[in-house]
């Protein structure tokens, strides 16, 4: 049996942050009920690439979910959210703080109609604070929380990562607080309560040492490219074939054995390189004896080198790599999923992996308005979708 089979989830929210956290809830066996706008659904169905007018992005991202189309501004729609909401257990939103409270669907009007209801409410800073009413999306909660600023080469414009990675974090934020509170209310006794996930934290409590750095000792973390500051050695370093190796020969015995792969007994054997912070006073000097190694040999080669020493190292991984690798393949990271239309698309598998109470896919995605008659209509509430 999946873990979660029995919690009954309503699923308001849109786009990535709210709708990845009901993905994952549903993956292991929530019931997510989502509510969607009734002319054009949500509106990452025509995010991105199209097959037959539908994102595939959308066979991912709500997979395991029913759908009910709804009209959440007029009072029928907000009196079936009511109604579901009597019995669910967890409800999930990604609106701009005070929307729902708009619509009488704020936090005092379903605590009370059910006192064990679970609210997870993301949204760009907040329900509270200066900024809680301004809109906010990922791109800015990633610059807010720091990310940004850190990402690219020095000197250059700062770039995003290529993914809403803000809006993830946040839903897997939002996934934690929504197990801990029914962790309280289910073994403690406790009542349902909000779980307020702002995009800006989320992105900040990721952020390592940022804080405490800068207090300590005034310092602002910059740009650096592929290596990690602080740390050495750890970079991408040229091949022969103008590919790039990734090595991480941070550890002390590990650089030990990466300096003596690489023919460098005299780094391997310096006493004042046997500690990382003797190593990052000289890593200039390390980069470039293992990019001089590198350069002479192709990527191939540099890394079954690299594998018989037994350090970490690896390439860069394309969407190609990454349907052909063996490793991916083994742990059914890459598993085939029939749509709601009959064809076969390949989508990422499920974590994390649990021994006991794995998740699965149980269906497809689902077609706009596609459960009305079986959720909505059958509480007697005659909602076209």
């Amino acid at each position: 049996m999946e873990a979660l089979k029995g919690l009954k989830v309503i699923e308001l929210g849109q786009l990535i942050a709210g709708p990845f956290a009901g993905k994952t809830l549903a993956e292991f066996g929530a019931d997510v009920i989502k509510i969607e706008p009734q002319e054009a659904g949500d509106p990452l169905r025509k995010w991105r690439m199209l097959r037959d007018g539908t994102s595939v992005w959308w066979e991912v991202q709500s997979r395991n979910k029913r759908s009910v189309a709804l009209d959440l501004r007029s009072s029928e729609g907000q009196s079936v959210v009511l109604d579901l909401a009597r019995e669910a257990d967890i409800l999930i939103e990604n609106f701009k703080p005070g929307t729902l409270e708009k619509w009488g669907l704020g936090w005092d009007t379903l605590h009370a109609l059910n006192p064990r209801l679970i609210m997870l409410r993301i949204s760009g800073y907040g329900q509270t604070g200066p900024y809680r009413h301004k809109p906010g999306f990922g791109v800015l909660g990633e610059a807010m929380g720091g990310l940004r600023h850190l990402t690219g080469e020095p000197g250059r414009v700062p770039v995003r990562c290529g993914i809403s990675i803000g809006d993830t974090l946040s839903a897997l934020h939002g996934v934690i607080g929504v197990l801990t509170a029914l962790y309280h209310r289910d073994a403690r006794g406790g009542e349902g309560q909000v779980i307020d996930v702002a995009l800006y934290e989320s992105v900040f409590n990721v952020m390592e040492s940022l804080l405490p750095e800068y207090d300590a000792f005034g310092a602002v973390r910059e740009r650096s490219g592929s290596a990690l500051p602080g740390i050495a050695p750890t970079n991408a370093y040229r091949c022969a074939d103008d590919k790039y190796a990734l090595i991480a020969g941070n550890g002390d015995s590990i650089f030990k054995r990466l300096m003596a792969a690489i023919g460098r007994p005299d780094l391997e054997r310096d006493p004042a390189l046997a500690r990382n912070d003797g190593r990052v006073a000289r890593v200039e000097e390390i980069d470039a004896a293992i990019e001089a190694w590198t350069v002479t040999k192709p990527l191939d080669e540099v890394l079954g080198v690299l594998d018989q020493a037994n350090v970490p190292a690896g390439k860069v991984y394309a969407v190609d790599d990454i349907v052909n690798d063996p490793q991916y393949q083994a742990r059914e990271m890459i598993v085939e999923t029939t749509t709601s239309d009959g064809s076969v698309l390949k989508v990422p598998g499920i974590i994390p992996k649990l021994s006991a109470t794995p998740g699965r896919i149980a269906h497809p995605a689902p077609r706009l308005g596609q459960h009305n008659a079986e959720v909505v209509s059958a509480r007697g509430w005659p909602v076209r979708g």
